[in-house]
Protein backbone atom coordinates (compact mmCIF):
# COMPACT_ATOMS: atom_id res chain seq x y z
CA UNK A 1 0.00 0.00 0.00
CA UNK A 2 2.97 2.16 0.96
CA UNK A 3 4.61 1.60 -2.21
CA UNK A 4 1.67 2.18 -4.21
CA UNK A 5 1.10 5.71 -2.61
CA UNK A 6 4.60 6.44 -3.47
CA UNK A 7 4.22 5.82 -6.61
CA UNK A 8 1.36 7.80 -6.86
CA UNK A 9 2.69 10.98 -5.29
CA UNK A 10 5.97 11.38 -6.52
CA UNK A 11 4.90 12.35 -9.89
CA UNK A 12 2.26 14.53 -8.95
CA UNK A 13 5.03 16.17 -6.40
CA UNK A 14 7.46 16.66 -9.24
CA UNK A 15 4.34 17.83 -11.20
CA UNK A 16 3.74 20.25 -8.88
CA UNK A 17 7.40 21.81 -8.36
CA UNK A 18 7.79 22.19 -11.62
CA UNK A 19 4.91 23.95 -12.22
CA UNK A 20 5.15 26.23 -9.24
CA UNK A 21 9.41 26.73 -10.76
CA UNK A 22 7.48 27.97 -14.05
CA UNK A 23 5.11 29.89 -12.28
CA UNK A 24 7.36 31.77 -10.43
CA UNK A 25 9.44 32.45 -13.70
CA UNK A 26 6.32 33.77 -15.32
CA UNK A 27 5.78 35.85 -12.29
CA UNK A 28 8.66 37.69 -12.41
CA UNK A 29 8.36 38.28 -16.16
CA UNK A 30 4.56 39.28 -15.50
CA UNK A 31 5.64 41.80 -12.99
CA UNK A 32 8.53 43.15 -15.82
CA UNK A 33 6.01 43.19 -18.26
CA UNK A 34 3.44 45.06 -16.50
CA UNK A 35 5.71 47.87 -14.42
CA UNK A 36 7.20 48.64 -18.06
CA UNK A 37 3.50 49.03 -19.63
CA UNK A 38 2.54 51.28 -16.93
CA UNK A 39 5.59 52.95 -16.59
CA UNK A 40 4.95 53.73 -20.54
CA UNK A 41 1.42 54.60 -20.40
CA UNK A 42 2.35 57.13 -17.31
CA UNK A 43 4.90 58.71 -19.46
CA UNK A 44 2.34 58.55 -23.05
CA UNK A 45 -0.45 60.26 -20.42
CA UNK A 46 1.60 62.90 -19.22
CA UNK A 47 2.33 63.83 -22.77
CA UNK A 48 -1.05 64.14 -24.00
CA UNK A 49 -1.74 66.33 -20.94
CA UNK A 50 0.99 68.63 -22.09
CA UNK A 51 0.14 68.65 -25.53
CA UNK A 52 -3.69 69.51 -24.69
CA UNK A 53 -2.31 72.30 -22.49
CA UNK A 54 0.25 73.59 -25.13
CA UNK A 55 -2.93 73.89 -27.67
CA UNK A 56 -4.84 75.82 -25.20
CA UNK A 57 -2.53 77.86 -24.18
CA UNK A 58 -1.48 78.67 -28.25
CA UNK A 59 -5.74 79.21 -28.40
CA UNK A 60 -5.78 81.73 -25.44
CA UNK A 61 -2.83 83.17 -26.60
CA UNK A 62 -4.23 84.04 -29.90
CA UNK A 63 -6.95 85.72 -27.94
CA UNK A 64 -4.55 88.61 -27.21
CA UNK A 65 -3.40 91.13 -28.43
CA UNK A 66 -0.26 92.96 -27.27
CA UNK A 67 0.00 96.74 -27.82
CA UNK A 68 2.92 99.07 -28.23
CA UNK A 69 2.53 100.55 -25.00
CA UNK A 70 2.95 97.87 -23.45
CA UNK A 71 -0.88 96.94 -22.61
CA UNK A 72 -3.08 93.91 -23.20
CA UNK A 73 -6.08 93.57 -25.24
CA UNK A 74 -8.47 90.30 -24.84
CA UNK A 75 -10.40 89.47 -27.86
CA UNK A 76 -13.58 87.80 -26.80
CA UNK A 77 -14.40 85.02 -29.49
CA UNK A 78 -17.82 83.96 -30.29
CA UNK A 79 -18.32 81.10 -27.51
CA UNK A 80 -15.24 81.04 -25.16
CA UNK A 81 -16.55 78.69 -22.77
CA UNK A 82 -14.29 76.29 -23.84
CA UNK A 83 -10.94 78.43 -23.18
CA UNK A 84 -12.44 80.38 -19.74
CA UNK A 85 -11.96 77.02 -17.96
CA UNK A 86 -8.75 77.15 -16.71
CA UNK A 87 -7.56 79.73 -18.34
CA UNK A 88 -5.28 82.72 -16.75
CA UNK A 89 -4.16 85.98 -18.55
CA UNK A 90 -1.79 88.40 -16.63
CA UNK A 91 -0.45 91.71 -17.64
CA UNK A 92 2.60 91.35 -15.38
CA UNK A 93 1.65 89.80 -12.63
CA UNK A 94 -1.88 91.25 -12.85
CA UNK A 95 -4.37 88.87 -13.60
CA UNK A 96 -6.51 90.60 -16.30
CA UNK A 97 -8.87 87.33 -16.93
CA UNK A 98 -9.64 85.08 -13.79
CA UNK A 99 -11.60 81.68 -14.06
CA UNK A 100 -13.81 80.06 -11.31
CA UNK A 101 -11.23 78.09 -9.85
CA UNK A 102 -10.55 76.90 -6.38
CA UNK A 103 -8.40 78.91 -4.19
CA UNK A 104 -4.95 76.67 -4.35
CA UNK A 105 -5.54 76.07 -7.95
CA UNK A 106 -5.57 79.97 -8.53
CA UNK A 107 -2.29 80.85 -5.98
CA UNK A 108 -0.53 77.93 -8.12
CA UNK A 109 -1.45 80.14 -11.37
CA UNK A 110 -0.23 83.62 -9.69
CA UNK A 111 3.01 81.45 -9.01
CA UNK A 112 3.37 80.67 -12.96
CA UNK A 113 2.64 84.58 -14.08
CA UNK A 114 5.35 86.81 -15.09
CA UNK A 115 7.48 83.72 -16.07
CA UNK A 116 8.96 81.92 -18.58
CA UNK A 117 7.39 78.68 -20.41
CA UNK A 118 6.66 76.66 -17.41
CA UNK A 119 5.19 73.59 -16.29
CA UNK A 120 3.50 73.05 -12.37
CA UNK A 121 1.41 70.77 -10.97
CA UNK A 122 -1.07 71.22 -7.70
CA UNK A 123 -1.91 69.10 -4.99
CA UNK A 124 -4.58 67.75 -3.38
CA UNK A 125 -7.70 65.60 -3.87
CA UNK A 126 -8.06 67.61 -7.56
CA UNK A 127 -4.72 67.88 -8.68
CA UNK A 128 -4.15 69.71 -11.59
CA UNK A 129 -1.22 70.51 -14.44
CA UNK A 130 -0.32 74.00 -15.11
CA UNK A 131 1.00 75.51 -18.15
CA UNK A 132 2.51 78.83 -18.71
CA UNK A 133 2.99 80.73 -21.98
CA UNK A 134 4.67 84.31 -22.33
CA UNK A 135 2.83 86.64 -24.60
CA UNK A 136 5.01 88.62 -26.60
CA UNK A 137 5.05 92.05 -28.90
CA UNK A 138 7.72 93.52 -30.87
CA UNK A 139 10.55 90.96 -29.09
CA UNK A 140 9.14 92.06 -25.29
CA UNK A 141 7.00 90.32 -22.88
CA UNK A 142 3.88 91.98 -22.60
CA UNK A 143 2.06 89.03 -20.46
CA UNK A 144 1.58 85.55 -19.73
CA UNK A 145 -1.18 83.00 -20.72
CA UNK A 146 -1.56 80.37 -18.18
CA UNK A 147 -3.93 77.08 -18.48
CA UNK A 148 -4.82 74.43 -16.54
CA UNK A 149 -5.94 70.79 -16.93
CA UNK A 150 -7.26 68.26 -14.46
CA UNK A 151 -5.88 65.28 -14.16
CA UNK A 152 -8.17 62.89 -12.39
CA UNK A 153 -9.16 61.89 -15.74
CA UNK A 154 -5.69 60.67 -16.60
CA UNK A 155 -4.99 59.25 -13.55
CA UNK A 156 -8.20 56.99 -13.52
CA UNK A 157 -7.28 55.62 -17.07
CA UNK A 158 -3.61 55.23 -15.49
CA UNK A 159 -5.86 53.34 -12.28
CA UNK A 160 -7.79 51.19 -14.76
CA UNK A 161 -5.38 50.36 -16.93
CA UNK A 162 -3.14 48.44 -14.02
CA UNK A 163 -6.34 47.13 -12.50
CA UNK A 164 -6.61 45.40 -15.90
CA UNK A 165 -2.86 44.45 -16.63
CA UNK A 166 -3.21 43.17 -13.01
CA UNK A 167 -6.28 40.98 -13.86
CA UNK A 168 -4.79 40.08 -17.00
CA UNK A 169 -1.43 38.92 -14.98
CA UNK A 170 -3.27 36.61 -12.39
CA UNK A 171 -5.05 35.19 -15.67
CA UNK A 172 -1.60 35.17 -17.71
CA UNK A 173 -0.13 33.22 -15.00
CA UNK A 174 -2.87 30.98 -14.12
CA UNK A 175 -3.02 29.97 -17.50
CA UNK A 176 0.57 29.19 -17.44
CA UNK A 177 0.37 27.23 -14.42
CA UNK A 178 -2.88 24.98 -15.57
CA UNK A 179 -0.77 24.71 -19.12
CA UNK A 180 2.93 23.94 -17.14
CA UNK A 181 1.50 20.90 -14.88
CA UNK A 182 -0.51 19.67 -17.65
CA UNK A 183 2.44 19.55 -20.41
CA UNK A 184 4.65 17.92 -17.39
CA UNK A 185 1.87 15.85 -16.12
CA UNK A 186 1.99 14.56 -19.82
CA UNK A 187 5.30 14.27 -19.87
CA UNK A 188 6.37 12.36 -16.62
CA UNK A 189 3.32 9.97 -17.36
CA UNK A 190 5.56 7.31 -19.02
CA UNK A 191 7.77 7.61 -16.02
CA UNK A 192 4.52 6.73 -13.72
CA UNK A 193 4.11 3.57 -15.72
CA UNK A 194 7.74 2.27 -15.85
CA UNK A 195 7.27 2.68 -12.01
CA UNK A 196 3.97 0.94 -11.96
CA UNK A 197 5.45 -2.02 -13.82
CA UNK A 198 8.43 -2.35 -11.75
CA UNK A 199 6.46 -2.41 -8.52
CA UNK A 200 4.05 -5.40 -10.21
CA UNK A 201 7.57 -7.25 -11.47
CA UNK A 202 8.66 -6.38 -7.85
CA UNK A 203 5.58 -8.35 -6.24
CA UNK A 204 5.49 -10.93 -8.71
CA UNK A 205 9.43 -11.32 -9.95
CA UNK A 206 8.75 -11.25 -13.61
CA UNK A 207 11.85 -11.64 -15.73
CA UNK A 208 10.46 -8.45 -18.43
CA UNK A 209 11.95 -5.50 -18.88
CA UNK A 210 11.07 -2.59 -20.31
CA UNK A 211 12.79 -1.70 -23.57
CA UNK A 212 13.05 1.28 -25.26
CA UNK A 213 9.67 1.67 -27.04
CA UNK A 214 7.72 4.85 -28.11
CA UNK A 215 9.32 6.91 -25.70
CA UNK A 216 11.24 9.68 -25.85
CA UNK A 217 15.25 9.97 -26.23
CA UNK A 218 15.81 10.39 -22.09
CA UNK A 219 13.00 8.10 -21.18
CA UNK A 220 14.58 5.92 -23.48
CA UNK A 221 18.17 5.84 -21.96
CA UNK A 222 16.71 5.81 -18.69
CA UNK A 223 14.80 2.39 -19.62
CA UNK A 224 17.78 1.31 -21.24
CA UNK A 225 19.75 1.65 -18.08
CA UNK A 226 17.22 0.35 -15.68
CA UNK A 227 17.51 -2.79 -18.39
CA UNK A 228 20.91 -3.31 -17.91
CA UNK A 229 20.62 -3.11 -14.30
CA UNK A 230 18.13 -5.61 -13.60
CA UNK A 231 19.92 -7.89 -16.22
CA UNK A 232 22.98 -7.38 -13.83
CA UNK A 233 21.07 -7.92 -10.70
CA UNK A 234 19.28 -11.69 -12.18
CA UNK A 235 23.02 -12.10 -13.36
CA UNK A 236 24.12 -11.79 -9.30
CA UNK A 237 20.94 -13.58 -8.09
CA UNK A 238 21.25 -16.39 -10.67
CA UNK A 239 25.17 -16.61 -9.77
CA UNK A 240 24.46 -17.18 -5.69
CA UNK A 241 21.54 -18.94 -6.64
CA UNK A 242 24.31 -21.35 -8.43
CA UNK A 243 26.56 -21.49 -5.51
CA UNK A 244 23.96 -21.88 -3.23
CA UNK A 245 23.32 -25.17 -5.28
CA UNK A 246 27.24 -26.19 -5.99
CA UNK A 247 27.77 -26.02 -2.25
CA UNK A 248 24.71 -28.31 -1.18
CA UNK A 249 25.69 -30.65 -4.00
CA UNK A 250 29.22 -30.40 -2.86
CA UNK A 251 28.18 -31.00 0.74
CA UNK A 252 25.83 -33.61 0.31
CA UNK A 253 28.54 -36.40 0.46
CA UNK A 254 29.94 -35.70 3.24
CA UNK A 255 26.65 -35.09 5.11
CA UNK A 256 25.63 -38.44 3.71
CA UNK A 257 28.44 -39.93 5.26
CA UNK A 258 27.65 -38.53 8.42
CA UNK A 259 24.04 -39.32 8.44
CA UNK A 260 25.30 -42.96 7.60
CA UNK A 261 27.71 -43.28 10.57
CA UNK A 262 25.35 -41.80 12.89
CA UNK A 263 22.76 -44.13 12.20
CA UNK A 264 25.05 -47.34 12.10
CA UNK A 265 26.49 -46.06 15.62
CA UNK A 266 22.57 -45.94 17.24
CA UNK A 267 21.45 -49.02 15.69
CA UNK A 268 22.42 -51.04 18.18
CA UNK A 269 25.55 -51.21 20.48
CA UNK A 270 29.15 -50.82 19.00
CA UNK A 271 31.82 -51.75 21.06
CA UNK A 272 34.57 -48.82 21.68
CA UNK A 273 36.71 -49.44 18.40
CA UNK A 274 33.61 -49.23 16.22
CA UNK A 275 32.99 -46.26 17.64
CA UNK A 276 36.37 -44.56 17.27
CA UNK A 277 36.18 -45.73 13.96
CA UNK A 278 32.57 -44.09 13.24
CA UNK A 279 33.01 -41.08 15.33
CA UNK A 280 36.78 -40.48 13.20
CA UNK A 281 34.90 -41.15 9.63
CA UNK A 282 32.02 -38.34 11.41
CA UNK A 283 35.23 -36.30 12.05
CA UNK A 284 36.65 -36.59 8.58
CA UNK A 285 33.11 -35.78 6.98
CA UNK A 286 33.18 -33.00 8.87
CA UNK A 287 36.50 -31.64 8.27
CA UNK A 288 35.61 -31.84 4.47
CA UNK A 289 32.57 -29.97 4.35
CA UNK A 290 34.28 -27.04 6.34
CA UNK A 291 36.98 -27.31 3.91
CA UNK A 292 34.53 -26.99 0.96
CA UNK A 293 33.28 -24.02 2.30
CA UNK A 294 35.80 -22.19 2.49
CA UNK A 295 37.17 -23.68 -0.62
CA UNK A 296 33.94 -22.10 -2.30
CA UNK A 297 34.66 -18.84 0.12
CA UNK A 298 38.33 -18.47 -0.97
CA UNK A 299 36.67 -18.42 -4.81
CA UNK A 300 34.25 -16.05 -3.93
CA UNK A 301 37.14 -13.67 -2.48
CA UNK A 302 39.57 -14.78 -5.68
CA UNK A 303 37.15 -12.61 -7.93
CA UNK A 304 38.24 -9.70 -5.68
CA UNK A 305 41.55 -9.92 -6.34
CA UNK A 306 43.13 -12.40 -3.52
CA UNK A 307 46.75 -13.59 -4.64
CA UNK A 308 46.58 -17.11 -6.33
CA UNK A 309 48.29 -20.13 -4.21
CA UNK A 310 50.72 -22.66 -5.07
CA UNK A 311 49.78 -26.38 -4.98
CA UNK A 312 52.61 -29.24 -5.49
CA UNK A 313 50.72 -31.62 -8.09
CA UNK A 314 52.67 -34.80 -6.80
CA UNK A 315 51.25 -34.48 -3.01
CA UNK A 316 48.10 -33.43 -3.82
CA UNK A 317 47.39 -36.46 -6.71
CA UNK A 318 48.98 -39.00 -3.71
CA UNK A 319 46.65 -37.37 -0.76
CA UNK A 320 43.23 -37.49 -3.60
CA UNK A 321 43.95 -41.17 -4.69
CA UNK A 322 44.67 -41.95 -0.91
CA UNK A 323 40.96 -40.60 -0.02
CA UNK A 324 39.69 -42.24 -3.00
CA UNK A 325 40.89 -45.72 -1.39
CA UNK A 326 39.66 -45.46 1.59
CA UNK A 327 35.97 -43.93 1.02
CA UNK A 328 35.47 -45.62 -2.02
CA UNK A 329 37.14 -49.37 -1.54
CA UNK A 330 34.68 -51.40 -3.60
CA UNK A 331 35.10 -48.74 -6.86
CA UNK A 332 37.48 -49.05 -9.84
CA UNK A 333 41.35 -48.57 -8.68
CA UNK A 334 42.64 -44.74 -9.47
CA UNK A 335 46.50 -44.78 -10.46
CA UNK A 336 48.31 -41.55 -10.99
CA UNK A 337 51.31 -40.58 -13.26
CA UNK A 338 53.38 -37.70 -13.45
CA UNK A 339 56.71 -35.53 -12.61
CA UNK A 340 57.99 -34.89 -9.38
CA UNK A 341 58.36 -30.86 -9.38
CA UNK A 342 54.98 -29.87 -11.25
CA UNK A 343 53.54 -27.02 -9.25
CA UNK A 344 50.66 -25.07 -10.06
CA UNK A 345 49.81 -21.32 -8.73
CA UNK A 346 46.36 -22.05 -7.44
CA UNK A 347 45.85 -23.36 -3.91
CA UNK A 348 45.38 -27.17 -3.03
CA UNK A 349 42.03 -26.68 -1.76
CA UNK A 350 41.15 -25.07 -5.09
CA UNK A 351 42.58 -27.65 -7.33
CA UNK A 352 41.37 -30.32 -5.16
CA UNK A 353 37.34 -28.97 -5.31
CA UNK A 354 38.52 -29.04 -9.32
CA UNK A 355 39.32 -32.76 -9.49
CA UNK A 356 36.85 -34.10 -6.94
CA UNK A 357 33.81 -33.76 -9.14
CA UNK A 358 35.60 -35.08 -12.09
CA UNK A 359 36.71 -38.18 -10.17
CA UNK A 360 33.50 -38.84 -8.58
CA UNK A 361 32.36 -39.52 -12.36
CA UNK A 362 35.13 -41.13 -13.21
CA UNK A 363 34.63 -43.54 -10.65
CA UNK A 364 30.74 -43.80 -11.39
CA UNK A 365 31.30 -44.56 -15.19
CA UNK A 366 34.88 -46.44 -15.12
CA UNK A 367 34.61 -49.84 -15.87
CA UNK A 368 38.04 -51.13 -14.68
CA UNK A 369 40.31 -48.18 -13.77
CA UNK A 370 40.35 -44.08 -13.49
CA UNK A 371 43.54 -42.26 -14.35
CA UNK A 372 44.77 -38.73 -13.12
CA UNK A 373 47.59 -37.76 -14.90
CA UNK A 374 49.58 -34.53 -14.18
CA UNK A 375 52.30 -32.81 -16.19
CA UNK A 376 53.57 -29.43 -16.97
CA UNK A 377 52.79 -27.54 -20.84
CA UNK A 378 54.19 -24.85 -22.23
CA UNK A 379 51.57 -22.27 -21.13
CA UNK A 380 51.59 -23.64 -17.14
CA UNK A 381 50.25 -27.42 -15.95
CA UNK A 382 48.19 -29.33 -17.26
CA UNK A 383 45.87 -32.26 -15.21
CA UNK A 384 43.15 -35.34 -16.81
CA UNK A 385 41.23 -37.44 -15.43
CA UNK A 386 40.49 -40.33 -17.45
CA UNK A 387 38.35 -43.17 -17.74
CA UNK A 388 37.65 -46.44 -19.71
CA UNK A 389 34.27 -46.48 -19.68
CA UNK A 390 31.29 -46.13 -22.38
CA UNK A 391 31.86 -42.35 -22.54
CA UNK A 392 30.13 -39.56 -23.52
CA UNK A 393 27.84 -39.91 -25.99
CA UNK A 394 28.08 -38.34 -29.60
CA UNK A 395 26.95 -34.90 -29.92
CA UNK A 396 27.84 -33.93 -26.34
CA UNK A 397 28.71 -30.14 -26.77
CA UNK A 398 28.69 -27.36 -24.64
CA UNK A 399 26.25 -27.86 -22.72
CA UNK A 400 27.92 -30.37 -20.62
CA UNK A 401 29.48 -27.99 -18.37
CA UNK A 402 25.82 -26.09 -17.95
CA UNK A 403 24.81 -26.18 -14.42
CA UNK A 404 22.11 -28.96 -14.07
CA UNK A 405 23.04 -30.78 -17.21
CA UNK A 406 22.23 -34.60 -17.14
CA UNK A 407 23.47 -36.41 -19.98
CA UNK A 408 21.76 -39.59 -18.53
CA UNK A 409 18.98 -38.53 -16.56
CA UNK A 410 18.46 -42.37 -15.96
CA UNK A 411 21.94 -43.44 -15.00
CA UNK A 412 21.11 -44.41 -11.77
CA UNK A 413 22.86 -42.12 -9.85
CA UNK A 414 21.52 -39.21 -7.80
CA UNK A 415 24.04 -36.33 -9.19
CA UNK A 416 22.52 -32.43 -9.48
CA UNK A 417 24.56 -31.85 -13.00
CA UNK A 418 26.32 -29.50 -10.80
CA UNK A 419 30.05 -30.90 -10.08
CA UNK A 420 31.25 -30.31 -14.28
CA UNK A 421 29.58 -26.58 -14.04
CA UNK A 422 31.64 -26.03 -10.17
CA UNK A 423 34.81 -27.28 -11.59
CA UNK A 424 34.73 -25.17 -14.71
CA UNK A 425 33.69 -21.96 -12.41
CA UNK A 426 36.92 -22.66 -10.04
CA UNK A 427 39.65 -23.11 -12.76
CA UNK A 428 38.50 -19.98 -14.82
CA UNK A 429 37.95 -17.89 -11.59
CA UNK A 430 41.82 -19.38 -11.21
CA UNK A 431 43.11 -18.65 -14.92
CA UNK A 432 42.95 -21.24 -15.96
CA UNK A 433 39.83 -24.34 -17.72
CA UNK A 434 38.04 -27.79 -17.66
CA UNK A 435 37.76 -28.91 -21.06
CA UNK A 436 36.08 -32.46 -22.34
CA UNK A 437 38.40 -34.61 -25.18
CA UNK A 438 35.67 -36.11 -27.53
CA UNK A 439 38.63 -37.70 -29.50
CA UNK A 440 39.37 -39.96 -26.36
CA UNK A 441 38.41 -43.45 -25.15
CA UNK A 442 36.07 -43.39 -22.61
CA UNK A 443 35.77 -40.01 -20.87
CA UNK A 444 38.88 -37.50 -21.05
CA UNK A 445 38.69 -33.82 -18.44
CA UNK A 446 41.46 -32.14 -19.07
CA UNK A 447 42.14 -29.25 -16.65
CA UNK A 448 44.37 -26.54 -17.74
CA UNK A 449 45.97 -24.15 -14.93
CA UNK A 450 48.67 -21.67 -14.00
CA UNK A 451 51.98 -22.56 -12.79
CA UNK A 452 53.43 -21.10 -10.09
Amino acid sequence: MIRRLRTSLLPGTLRGRLALLALASSTAWVAALTVAFDIALAGRLSSQADDLLRTRAAAVAATVEARPDGGIVVHEPADDRALDVGSWIYRGSTAVERPNAPASLQRQADGLADRGSSYRESAGSSASRLYARPVRAGGRRTGTVVVAVPLDPYRSTARAAFAGSAVLGLLLLGGVYLMTRTIVGRALRPVAEMSTRAARWSELGAAERFGTGRRPDELASLATNLDELLDRLTAVLRHEQLRTAELSHELRTPLARIVAETDWLTARSRDAAEQRASHRAIMTAATTMRDICDTLLSEARARTGQPPGRCRLPALAQHLAQQYTRQHPGAPPLSVRGGDAVTAGVSPAVVERILTPLLDNARRYAATAVTLAYARTPDGVELTVTDDGAGLPPGTGPALFEPGHRTDPDDGHDGAGLGLALARRLARASGGDVDWDPAASGARFVVSLPTA
